[in-house]
């Protein structure tokens, strides 16, 4: 029996999405920054994004589903706001910071339903808590950037 469903392809790419949005977020962030330490995190997430994309391409197409192409409107928007609160902030880092925090805490929450799905095959379950796993440890790295900012 195939345990892959359409829903779950719906549900990877719409995950694929937002790791597009945060990709991009990230560039957005490391651009908008000056604070080397800082840009060198932001740039390295982004870095993380492209490459958990690319794995949840790869995942998705194993399946024989159709893999979504871009970002969503959501994402466009977040960024605008960012770019508009770094032209308008007196502390651009930490507004940068603290909406890097808002968006992966939001993306552990997009995995943790994703992976809620009864359906999993075990390796799109293995990679979605790979994926969840290093998002919440840039998490709890995070705290120490808070204090270098």
């Amino acid at each position: 029996m195939n345990t892959y469903t359409e829903h779950v392809g719906e549900k990877l790419n719409e995950l694929l999405e937002k790791t597009y949005d945060a990709e991009k977020g990230f560039k957005t962030a490391a651009d908008n920054i000056e604070n080397t330490v800082l840009k060198s995190y932001f740039e390295s997430k982004a870095k993380e994004r492209y490459n958990f994309g690319h794995d949840l391409k790869e995942e998705i197409k194993s399946y024989n589903q159709e893999v979504d192409k871009g970002g969503s409107l959501t994402g466009t928007a977040h960024r605008a706001w960012m770019d508009i609160k770094a032209m308008l902030s007196l502390d651009n880092e930490e507004s940068m910071l603290e909406e890097s925090i808002r968006g992966e805490k939001t993306a552990v929450e997009e995995y943790k339903e994703v992976l809620s799905e009864n359906h999993l095959p075990s390796s799109t379950k293995a990679l979605l808590k790979t994926q969840k796993n290093k998002i919440e440890l840039g998490l709890e790295n995070i705290k120490t950037l808070e204090d270098i900012h």
